[in-house]
């Protein structure tokens, strides 16, 4: 099966190119509880539910892979029936419509929409810097069989939604422009040329002598290849997140 893309987001990029960029600050010690608010969207029939369990696993999929300051709350689960919302695009008039409709909180809320989206892809998200924006926009879309114990395997085990909330909180892809540049803004993941695929354990895509980070969750590996976010990662998430989104 052809491998669908992990980890689109809207809205803007870091000039360059490259895996390193500058450090941020340390991370502060603030922390965050961040409530979610789960939309799951079904066909006019009511098809494609998860289970609770998904869900709730999801939940712990995301505390488990988040640095410690971060605190995901489940607040609430919504169920829409709407074909035309079930296989949503980025950017399209479902997505709008879907979003107008349902979206829940203020900036340092989480709301995840969950629907057999279509393009081929396992989800997208929005950066916390648009919010002011286009508020009714925020947050992160992703594929129902990506959740824990869906059928999209390799990537069945909830971190398509891990790698879209590194997004909504402000992180870009490790491959972000390449081998050059600024990349993706941390200066601690190493520079890749492009997206690495499966577990591609021992890629160099750079020959810099720095392996590519494939374990981070901003590639586009397989699920149970990606488990770790940096610390320059970390910095960086909680200074978006603060900057853009805490009491917003």
């Amino acid at each position: 099966m052809e491998r669908q893309l992990r980890g689109q987001a809207n809205g803007a990029r870091p000039p360059g190119g490259g895996g390193g960029g500058s450090c941020p600050p340390t991370a502060s010690t603030r922390t965050y509880l961040v409530n979610v608010y789960f939309h799951v969207i079904l066909d006019n029939a009511g098809n494609g539910a998860p289970t609770d369990a998904m869900i709730t696993d999801q939940i712990t999929v995301l505390n488990a892979a988040f640095p410690v300051r971060f605190t995901f709350f489940l607040a609430d689960v919504d169920y829409s029936n709407n074909s035309s919302w079930y296989t949503a695009t980025p950017g399209s008039a479902a997505e709008d419509q879907m979003k107008a409709t349902l979206r829940r909180g203020s900036a340092d809320d989480l709301n995840i929409y969950a629907a057999n989206i279509g393009g081929g892809l396992l989800g997208w998200a929005t950066f916390p810097q648009d919010y002011s924006g286009d508020p009714r926009n925020d947050g992160i879309v992703v594929l129902t069989a990506s959740l824990p114990g869906g059928s999209a395997v390799p990537y069945n085990g909830g971190d398509t939604a891990t790698h879209e909330v590194g997004h909504w909180m402000g992180l870009y892809h490790t491959f972000q422009g390449g081998c050059k540049g600024s990349g993706d803004l941390v200066c601690d993941t190493a520079p890749e040329r492009s997206a690495a695929f499966g577990c591609p354990v021992g890629r160099d895509s750079c020959r810099g002598g720095e392996l590519d980070p494939i374990h981070n969750f901003m590639d586009y590996t397989d699920d149970d290849c990606m488990d770790t976010f940096t610390a320059a990662q970390d910095a960086r998430m909680d200074s978006q997140f603060f900057t853009y989104r805490f009491g917003k």
